[in-house]
């Protein structure tokens, strides 16, 4: 079955996600994804908020900026979530915006590198080892967690180029795409991701495959084309073709449908910055499209 999800963006105030939280939760919805955007809402905090005020729903946070983020740090915090709430969260960790990272005095010369040693590291910490490395960025000396989580806990990347999606393959147990991904740019990743777990020697795992989640950009009512139109040429992406969708549970359950058929395991619906009235976007989300998605 393909997973459905839907985002509560940071341009709204943080004191507006316990609503939105608990009435995914209670319309059934699987899974609220954040995002920890620089400079609006810390992803972890509001994770943490959102998972306590439910009680079945999946928070995924998508995602934790590495630059940002001492690899211990991120583990302590995920590893708490995870035996606070347990298989409820689900992080990914990516590169960050890299005009946002400068402005903090973040920004890496090799961002690639970074995310690799962070994901290495971070997955081991994870799975309760005891960690001495001397990275070109990563350095830790003997470090452990005292409580690790008590189930595997899969971290996913999240990758836009060519080389980003290859390291989620080789690295990463699952990969988060932007709504700047069309269909066929999901195919495209599948591929990309294959080769780097053929190449670090990881065989497709039956038990517990590479998780592909997606965004789609998604405007209801009569203003919805226009408001998708706006996004997607305030993003550079007004040209590319087969992105976002406008319309009814029919239409948007479909273009949910093409990116499945492409390759994602669980489409995440994305309002428009401006959506004015986030708790009837993830009703919609969860009583009017998810019936519609097989």
């Amino acid at each position: 079955m393909t997973g459905l999800g839907a985002v509560f963006r940071p341009q709204l105030a943080p004191e507006r996600l316990r609503s939105v939280a608990r009435l995914a939760d209670s319309a059934g919805l699987e899974e609220l994804w954040l995002w920890e955007d620089c400079f609006r809402e810390g992803g972890v905090s509001t994770a943490a908020a959102a998972l306590a005020w439910t009680e079945r729903l999946r928070i995924g946070v998508g995602l934790l900026p590495v630059p940002l983020r001492n690899v211990a740090i991120t583990a302590m915090e995920a590893a708490s979530l995870h035996r606070m709430f347990p298989d409820r969260p689900i992080l990914a960790v990516g590169h960050g915006v890299q005009d946002w990272m400068g402005q903090v005095g973040a920004r890496v010369e090799s961002p690639v590198t970074l995310l690799r040693e962070h994901l290495d590291v971070l997955r081991a910490l994870l799975r309760g080892e005891r960690v001495t490395v001397e990275g070109r960025y990563v350095k830790l000396d003997d470090v452990a967690l005292d409580w690790p989580p008590a189930q595997p806990v899969p971290v996913l990347a999240g990758a836009t180029g060519p080389r980003s999606l290859r390291l989620a393959g080789e690295a990463a147990d699952g990969t988060l795409l932007t709504a700047s991904t069309s269909p066929e740019g999901v195919r495209r990743a599948r591929q990309l991701i294959a080769e780097g777990q053929e190449s670090a020697g990881r065989a497709p795992d039956p038990d517990s495959p590479h998780q592909v989640v997606v965004y789609l950009l998604t405007a209801t009512g009569p203003d919805g084309p226009a408001r998708i139109k706006a996004e997607l040429e305030a993003e550079g992406l007004g040209s590319v073709p087969d992105l976002g969708v406008a319309g009814d549970a029919g239409t948007v359950a479909k273009a949910v449908q093409r990116l499945a058929d492409a390759g994602a395991d669980t489409v995440v619906l994305q309002p428009t910055g401006d959506e004015p009235d986030p708790e009837a976007f993830v009703r919609f989300a969860a009583e009017e499209v998810r019936p519609l998605v097989p």
